[in-house]
């Protein structure tokens, strides 16, 4: 991998980005009463899409709301600026991950289908999302945001909008849980204004429907496992090598698998709620691949995954995976409204570099052509691999990510030398179970506060 190309400045991006942060900054004191500092970021902002096929309605929504008389449309025109300046940003990001990479990448296209008729729900969600945008984030209090929970309330009966509702439902909670705002002393300018961009995005219809799969067959080779815990759920998320039976190019593909978690369920306990909805993570934990028969895959790489279209295969070294198979494979580009700096995640593999401690406690890769960064903040507490393990190790499988104005690496797995014998050490290593003490006494503790939460949800009912 070419280190030295992620140092170098793109054309455009610190650009893209400030123009973003302009109408992030709109955004905290709200639209209700713009001010003339308000009015010059929005103007900003509209002269960043001056040359794009959005110039005319951008500089439009900007006007009224600089006026203090935005509508639903005025307001969903600006998100969908944003979020295509967001998305420039990660194009080019990922342009010049696949430079340095080597890899080629694949296009995915919107989809072409007319949108259907307004759904009174999702005009209810955006009109919830439009005043947010009036009072703005030191605006909001229990009575405006509460606003939100008869939406979320209808939504979750129909299948077709619970992506929207569970969106929709943890932006209010943490809205609430900062209310009021006039007292906040720091507010999440981006993350408010990211998860309120992707939910006027998703009120339009047709933009939450479901992509478009083909179905595939072949081996598949697990390379790591991303795991993400929130307070109050998880995600798993295998990244992995396809192998077509066919015989044509392997491309890297991604399957995910999410559950609502309780709080008391943390570390190694979080597998036992992921294993029942996707056995790959057993095959992960063995170490094997897996043979695919006609399983579901979008444009964008993600399996939807089904047992029904899986089983265990021979047994394969993820990092003979990482040698062998990854540098051949292609990468898929992401979905249009998955297009953010933060969704870069390409999957790497580095070795022959020196590590070594930084003072704020990060380990930096010294290659060839540059110094890269590994985000051990990032390794989950569920799994062996520590930042002690990354720092003695001598080859690194990873995420290429862009966070803090520059690419960084997240570890998945590492290989380090015990006694003179390579040894790999795998963030999900315990996702489908483990012998490990630390991982056995984890699992007991989970499996203990899941019954004591059973037998306390069943004493509710019977009551």
């Amino acid at each position: 991998m070419r280190a030295d190309l992620l140092v170098e400045e793109i054309d455009g991006l610190d650009e893209a980005l400030a123009a973003v942060d302009s109408f992030d900054r709109v955004l905290v004191t709200g639209l209700l009463r713009p001010r003339p500092a308000q009015a010059a970021a929005l103007a900003e902002f509209a002269d960043a899409l001056a040359g794009s096929p959005l110039a005319a309605r951008v500089a439009e929504a900007a006007g009224k709301a600089a006026s203090g008389a935005a509508g639903e449309e005025h307001f969903t025109a600006l998100a969908a600026a944003r979020a295509a300046l967001l998305g420039s940003a990660h194009d080019a990001l990922s342009a010049r991950a696949a430079e340095a990479t080597g890899r080629t990448t694949g296009t995915v296209t919107a989809p072409t289908s007319e949108p259907g008729a307004p759904v009174n729900l999702l005009v209810a969600a955006r009109s919830w999302l439009c005043d947010l945008a009036r009072c703005g984030w030191q605006g909001i209090d229990h009575e405006v945001v509460s606003g939100a929970a008869r939406i979320v309330s209808a939504m979750l009966d129909d299948p077709e909008h619970r992506r929207l509702a569970a969106l929709l439902d943890g932006f209010a909670a943490e809205l609430a849980a900062s209310c009021p705002g006039a007292s906040l002393e720091r507010v999440p300018v981006r993350r408010w204004a990211d998860l309120w961009t992707r939910a006027m995005l998703l009120t339009l219809p047709g933009a939450a429907d479901a992509p478009e799969t083909v179905p595939v067959t072949g081996r598949l080779l697990p390379l790591g496992v991303d795991l993400q815990e929130h307070a109050t759920a998880v995600q798993a998320q295998v990244h992995a090598v396809f192998e077509p039976a066919d015989g044509s190019t392997p491309y890297l593909v991604r399957a995910s698998v999410s559950a609502p978690k309780p709080d008391s369920v943390v570390g190694a306990g979080l597998w036992q709620l992921l294993r029942p909805h996707l056995s790959l993570l057993a095959a992960v934990g063995e170490g094997r691949a897996m043979e695919l028969t006609g399983m579901p895959v979008t444009a964008a790489g993600d399996l939807i995954w089904s047992d029904a279209h899986a089983r265990p295969g021979e047994p394969a070294d993820s990092f003979a995976t990482a040698r062998v198979a990854l540098p051949a494979a292609t990468g898929r580009a992401s979905a249009p409204l998955d297009r953010h700096p933060t969704a870069v995640a390409v999957p790497v593999f580095l070795d022959g570099y020196a590590a070594a401690a930084e003072e704020d406690g990060s380990v930096a890769f010294t290659l060839a052509g540059g110094v890269l960064k590994a985000e051990v903040d990032r390794i989950p507490a569920a799994g062996p691999l520590t930042p002690e393990a990354v720092l003695a190790s001598g080859a690194c499988i990873g995420l290429l990510r862009w966070d803090a104005g520059e690419f960084r690496l997240q570890p998945l797995a590492v290989e380090t030398l015990v006694r003179k014998k390579a040894v790999a050490v795998h963030a999900g290593a315990w996702a489908g179970g483990t012998t490990d003490k630390a991982g056995i006494r984890a699992e007991k503790a989970a499996t203990d506060a899941a019954a004591v939460l059973r037998e306390r949800a069943g004493r509710l009912l019977r009551k």
